[in-house]
């Protein structure tokens, strides 16, 4: 099948969507001076499947590493060969259990003059890099884990996609360095929207619209195509997500259209008008304006202001100078609560009066 979309993943609980290293390569070249000394911890990732795990072991020295730590969870579905760790007799398989490994050093041990799995397996016998097993289940919630998200500089990884917005919340609440992969989708969503808003989080350098490929387990029934043995699928929503610098996002888009009443409608719902796309944006218009979700890919915060986002937001009623309250009779459509009108998605209406929702909207204004 062509594609996987995110949301029906996270309805159907299947996380399980392993990151090519292509992939993270291509992304985490831009930030090689910001891993310089720095402990990084890679918190869904079983060394047996993780490619972020793998890169970063591989690249150890080249990044200047203080520390690398990977940690797993219970009962990985996806089973690996490249990097066989070795817990003695304490247990047979030691891919069902969750277990963490704590790199501090990495040399060339075979001396072949490179840097290769190999080496990571040997070194896992070094005093200085410990594996071990963890008492609970691995899961990035637990107070064991959170341990050790305390110690990181700097957290990468591709957390469970039913869990993104939690996931997140847990990165800022200890205020960490993060570069992450989820879902386009969940940036509209109203906790990750915030952080955008408040220039907290950002996309990253990967093209937005071109989705990845991942390695699934072999139960899933939709994928794309199978590679050396094992099934890929083409995830279309999704994107890296971080909260260190990405130079796109000081970079003024360049504005070349002008204003007019006739391209640019007003909805007849909100006080701003239709933009269709990030290119469109008018050059001469200084009021509120609404744009595909997309725009927060190319969001430089000190040339937009971000409002808001449209449809399914509450508006304190005397705060509603940007949004045309319902009248009476309309009232009854919306739900009040706590002294907010809960709205729909913006409208425009055609000449015969219907009205025709307009795709999801965010809500900004230029700064200068």
């Amino acid at each position: 099948m062509a594609r996987i979309d995110l949301t029906n993943a996270k309805r159907a609980k299947n996380d399980e969507f392993y990151t090519r290293l292509e992939y993270i390569e291509k992304e985490l070249k831009y930030y090689k001076p910001h891993f310089q000394g720095k402990v990084v911890l890679c918190n869904c990732d079983d060394p047996y499947e993780s490619n972020f795990f793998k890169y970063f072991a591989l690249n150890f020295n080249a990044l200047g590493l203080k520390k690398l730590i990977a940690t797993c969870y219970n009962g990985s579905p996806v089973s690996g060969n490249e990097l066989l760790l070795d817990f003695g007799d304490t247990i047979d398989d030691p891919k069902k259990i969750a277990y963490k490994v704590e790199i501090t050093e990495v040399t060339d041990v075979n001396g072949d003059g490179a840097i290769n799995l190999a080496d990571i397996a040997y070194l896992m016998q070094n005093d200085k890099n410990v594996i071990s097993i963890l008492k609970g289940n691995g899961d990035f919630r637990s107070q064991e884990c959170i341990e050790l998200l305390k110690e990181a500089d700097i957290i990468v990884t591709n957390p469970p996609f039913s869990l993104f917005r939690e996931y997140v919340a847990q990165l800022v609440e200890y205020d960490k360095l993060f570069l992450i992969i989820g879902n386009t989708n969940a940036l509209a969503c109203r906790e990750i929207f915030k952080l955008f808003q408040e220039d907290k989080i950002r996309t990253g350098y990967t093209n937005f619209n071109v989705g990845m490929y991942f390695n699934v387990p072999d139960s899933f029934e939709r994928f794309h195509h199978i590679e050396d043995g094992k099934k890929i699928a083409r995830v279309s929503t999704s994107c890296w997500y971080t909260n260190m610098p990405v130079t796109k996002h000081n970079e003024d888009l360049v504005l070349y259209k002008h204003y007019s009443p006739e391209e640019y409608p007003k909805y007849d719902n909100y006080n701003a008008i239709n933009v269709n796309t990030y290119t469109d944006i008018p050059c001469d218009y200084d009021y509120e304006m609404g744009v595909p979700v997309t725009f927060l890919d190319k969001f430089n915060p000190k040339q937009f202001e971000i409002i808001w986002r449209g449809g399914d937001i509450e508006w304190a009623e005397n705060e509603c100078a940007f949004y045309t309250p319902p009248t009476k009779e309309k009232a009854e459509q919306y739900k009040k609560l706590d002294n907010t009108w809960r709205i729909q998605n913006p409208y425009l209406l055609d000449k015969e009066g219907n009205a025709h929702v307009v795709y999801q909207r965010i809500f900004i204004r230029r700064k200068r």
